[in-house]
């Protein structure tokens, strides 16, 4: 896949099919943007997305905060690989593109993307203030020489699938939920680090993963997991909390010990998907109990994962 941050700089020499937008999490309604953008790249295209390194409302807050995202800049970048993308354009969301018109926008994108077709959501905004949607794209298309699609919201139960919705039901532990509005489990990916080495003393020995600042987290606690690493698929359970059972001040961290595995494998990367959340972190009397409760834990997740094939593919341990 290639890979583009520069707009200004950016003049692509080959047609595209587009979608635009923050795919934040790339869910299920995001599916179908892309499924239309591969339907259409059968027709000699190139497979292009264009979003933003961070997700607008960042800057744009008054508080000025950042706001917590599903998948990370990286994580991302990889599911749209996987998905086929051809060109990513990941254009850094500077006070020159907030400033930055509609008609503007839609200029720069289609002559610089070579845009045949665009593929978007009902919801789409871009521009200055957000002054543009879909109902402008259509108003261009004749001048700037593409074609439109716009693909209406997938919804589920009654309310429009977005990364809102599954942001809320991460932080609420619903893992299986956010699972079904994704497409697949929430995952944390990550280069993995040494830990201190505590797993491997109390007979359980772990991988480490820091999660990036701006990751949104589910509940701290003990969860069913799935770990891919080196192609092949893995059963495991994957504590992310504090380590309250450990004196002293822990920053939060991922830690998953994976059934019947003891390579050495710091400084790989994994992706370690959360299937269900199967209880709270707490603080043990002592390290005895806290090694009694990961044998219980690692019993209850072993027969979880029995008990759910399906969600398995691949090579498992």
């Amino acid at each position: 896949m290639r890979y583009e941050r520069d707009l200004k700089q950016l003049q692509l020499t080959e047609d595209t099919v587009l979608s635009l937008g923050k795919f934040d999490g790339l869910h299920c309604g995001h599916g179908l943007l892309l499924e239309s953008v591969s339907e259409k790249a059968k027709q000699g295209l190139k497979a292009a997305v264009f979003t933003f390194d961070i997700p607008p409302v960042s800057r744009t807050a008054a508080d000025g905060g950042n706001q917590q995202v599903i998948t990370t800049n990286e994580e991302k970048r990889r599911l749209l690989e996987e998905r086929g993308v051809d060109v990513l354009v990941e254009c850094p969301f500077t006070p020159e593109i907030m400033r930055m018109e509609a008609e503007t926008f839609i200029r720069e994108i289609a002559t610089r993307l070579r845009v045949k077709w665009m593929v978007v959501g009902t919801d789409f905004r871009f521009g200055h203030n957000r002054g543009g949607d879909y109902h402008m794209l259509e108003e261009y298309a004749g001048i700037y020489g593409y074609r439109l699609q716009v693909v209406p919201k997938m919804r589920y139960e009654g309310r429009d699938i977005s990364s809102t919705y599954i942001r809320e039901e991460i932080t609420k532990g619903n893992m299986g939920l956010a699972a079904k509005l994704l497409g697949y489990p929430y995952f944390i990916e990550g280069t993995i680090c040494h830990g201190n080495r505590l797993g491997r003393q109390l007979g359980f020995p772990t991988i480490n993963q820091e999660p990036a600042p701006c990751k949104i987290l589910p509940p701290f606690g003990v969860y069913s997991s799935i770990v891919e690493l080196d192609d092949r698929q893995y059963g495991g359970i994957t504590n992310i909390g504090k380590k309250p059972t450990i004196h002293g001040s822990n920053p939060v961290g991922v830690e998953t010990y994976i059934y019947d595995f003891d390579a050495d494998v710091y400084g790989r990367n994994a992706r370690v998907s959360l299937l269900r959340f199967a209880r709270p972190e707490k603080e043990f009397s002592g390290i005895g109990a806290l090694q009694a409760q990961l044998r219980e834990d690692i019993r209850k997740g072993r027969e979880y994962l029995k008990q759910t094939q399906a969600l398995m593919s691949g090579s498992h341990k």
